[in-house]
């Protein structure tokens, strides 16, 4: 009796496998949701969703002792995903477009809660997303982060904005963005 072993790398045969049905825009927000996750457990927040969202994803708090406005503060987050803009933007920011509606919700002050856009840019294919190891889980791209507070609409239905490619997304930016909050003070 010969024993079945496995393939290299793997008990799945060395071509892809077959991914899911769902819908690429629905994959990329899951995406998107699943790095903001990494992202409010490395920093140290809690993450909240409001049901209905309303225009709003997320709301992410941090409570430190070095807050001078309250021990926990809290911010919103709406969270957008595109493979439109290649990853790595050349210069100091790249174009995202938002309806004016999103806009306005976004740019509103002054405000008790601030709020930020964080957007993530991904390849165009989703076998390119993700990379693992042994050491490590990659989510490929980026994710970056913007304050929209007083931005104007410009365009009819959309309005394009600027994004910082200096504001990358990860922990120590957002207990950046929290310490600035904590002390009253804008993301």
């Amino acid at each position: 009796m010969t024993l079945a072993q496995p393939e290299p790398g793997g008990l799945l045969p060395a071509h892809l496998p077959q991914r899911g049905g769902l819908a690429t825009t629905a994959c990329m927000e899951t995406l998107q949701v699943g790095y903001l996750h990494a992202v409010a457990a490395a920093s140290g927040c809690s993450l909240a969703q409001p049901f209905p969202d309303n225009g709003i994803d997320w709301h992410v708090s941090h409570g430190a002792p070095g807050h001078t406005v309250d021990d926990e503060v809290t911010i919103k987050v709406q969270l957008k995903c595109t493979y439109q803009t290649a990853p790595r933007p050349p210069g100091p920011t790249f174009a995202f477009t938002l309806d004016n509606d999103h806009l306005v919700k976004l740019a509103r002050t002054p405000v008790t809660v601030h709020k930020i856009l964080v957007v993530m840019l991904v390849p165009r294919t989703q076998e390119d997303w993700l990379r693992a190891g042994h050491d490590r889980l990659e989510l490929r791209h980026c994710c970056y982060w913007t304050n929209l507070a007083g931005h104007p609409v410009t365009g009819r239905r959309r309005t394009t904005v600027r994004i910082p490619t200096a504001r990358i997304f990860d922990d120590r930016a957002l207990c950046e963005i929290m310490t600035r909050v904590g002390a009253g003070g804008r993301p």
